[in-house]
């Protein structure tokens, strides 16, 4: 058992000695659901057109029925994320995160074969579009849940000297299950036929989804209850247990007691702090998706494709681009407890507003080369060392205890809502100006600095009752 002796604690002249060890495989197993949530909302990056040639134009509908076919599963992340703070607070967060890998399992297997029991295989209907659909929505119903919960988990069990660093863990599983899950589209489409790829590969894709879901949900029989919401449910020695386990038994009964300080007997209005945290949350979540990051993931291969190059080389290049991913997702692991959230934040934002904007200017002038990667990765790169992680991290511990699930979820629905709009429009936009779409996420890029630079506070080295203290004010 690995203990680490961080010295005198934040708040008070008590040690904490944190069990690393034990408190690393607890966020290792949440971040199993950061990594479906990737998985699930990427595969559709390597299905995307297979999808239009097999259900979209043998039906002969048009680029908004193609738009809101591939985003569907955001719907269900709407759903998810709305419905996270009620079934988080009656179920608890372990058993929701055990019901969304049993969400992903079945939309996996049933967006696989939407022909499953109703329709014959190879059939190209309006039914089977909608089947389609409906298994999408079901995991994104998951990925909703997952989004929610996953962070809120971390958050609730992290000691604060390292839950910046803890949570920003689940975006990089989010990242990685991307990465995942682009080579194995890219593995699943190398060297095949178009044709084998639109009837049967996609299928494939969608399939992969099973390993990972099935691994997540018997983890989960292994990890307890998070302490906070223990003592919610009033069962105060198993909470206390764990808290001594992570932080040491002096730590563990301090934590404990502001734990107990913040819980109360009645339930707490989503207004009970005032209306400025719940506004924070939901403009951080909106930001988040208006910036365009998804479009960059969910139509990756279609971009490089329009870059002129072939479908196997632009999925070879979605993975590269999904590896600048990674490696700048570790680099803000390493920086957010050091450096702050809001540093990270404002340098992200500016990096996107010159990425997105050279990205503008090379569409209006149609130049297509070298030049739009780079950007399109220095994009990226900046997404993903701050607002990417950050986001999360923010949503995970600004909001206070009694109102955490509740608050969690209108922020969540609305990062889900936001980015259906943005996804589902892209193909529309695109068609109209790409100079105008690229230069709108742009402006969007400059907003985001203004508002973190102006409203949102400084969270790093604050417990999360420490954190409530600043909306008591």
């Amino acid at each position: 058992m690995q203990i680490i002796d961080s010295g005198p604690n934040y708040s008070s002249g008590t040690k904490a000695q944190i069990n690393m060890l034990y408190v690393t495989v607890l966020t290792l197993v949440a971040t199993l659901g950061g990594l479906l949530f990737g998985y699930d909302t990427a595969v559709i990056s390597g299905a995307e057109k297979s999808i239009q040639e097999y259900l979209i134009i043998p039906l002969g509908l048009s680029s908004l029925a193609h738009g809101a076919t591939i985003s569907s599963a955001l719907i269900g992340c709407i759903i998810g994320g709305a419905i996270s703070g009620m079934i988080s607070t009656r179920l608890g967060r372990k058993k929701s995160l055990m019901l969304s890998a049993l969400l992903f399992f079945v939309s996996a297997l049933g967006a696989a074969y939407p022909e499953f029991l109703f329709f014959k295989q190879g059939e190209h209907s309006m039914g089977v579009l909608l089947a389609f659909n409906f298994y999408r929505i079901i995991g994104g119903i998951g990925v909703g849940l997952a989004s929610a919960v996953c962070p809120m988990y971390i958050g609730e069990i992290a000691p604060a000297e390292i839950r910046g660093k803890l949570v920003s863990l689940n975006q990089f599983a989010i990242i990685f299950g991307m990465l995942v899950v682009y080579f194995v589209n890219w593995g699943i489409a190398s060297g095949q036929t178009a044709e084998w790829i639109n009837e049967i590969g996609w299928r494939y894709m969608f399939l992969s989804l099973t390993i990972p879901s099935a691994l997540f949900g018997i983890l989960l029989f292994f990890v307890p209850e998070t302490p906070r919401y223990l003592t919610f449910i009033k069962k105060d020695e198993e909470a206390l247990k764990i808290l001594t386990k992570i932080n040491g038994e002096a730590r563990g009964k301090e934590i404990f007691s502001e734990i107990k300080s913040t819980v109360v007997e009645h339930k707490s209005e989503i207004f009970a702090f005032g209306k400025t945290v719940i506004v924070i949350g939901i403009l951080l979540s909106v930001f988040q998706q208006f910036v365009g990051i998804n479009v960059a993931l969910y139509y990756a291969p279609r971009i490089f494709e329009s870059m002129g190059v072939h479908k196997d080389s632009s999925m070879l290049q979605t993975v590269v681009m999904g590896l600048v991913n990674v490696v700048f997702t570790v680099i803000a692991i390493f920086t957010v407890d050091k450096w702050g959230r809001k540093p990270l934040l404002i340098v992200g934002s500016v990096g996107m507003a010159v990425g997105m904007f050279a990205i503008a200017i090379l569409s209006y002038y149609q130049i297509i080369g070298i030049a739009t990667l780079v950007f399109i990765i220095v994009y990226t790169a900046s997404f993903m060392m701050s607002w990417g992680p950050i986001c999360w991290v923010l949503i995970s511990e600004i909001f206070p205890n009694k109102i955490r699930g509740s608050a969690i979820a209108i922020a969540v629905a609305a990062q889900w809502a936001a980015n259906y709009l943005i996804s589902s429009t892209y193909p529309f936009m695109m068609e109209f100006s790409g100079a105008f779409t690229y230069g709108f996420y742009g402006v969007m890029s400059v907003l985001s600095l203004l508002f973190v630079w102006r409203w949102v506070p400084e969270t790093k080295g604050k417990s999360l009752e420490e954190i409530e203290k600043i909306w008591k004010k």
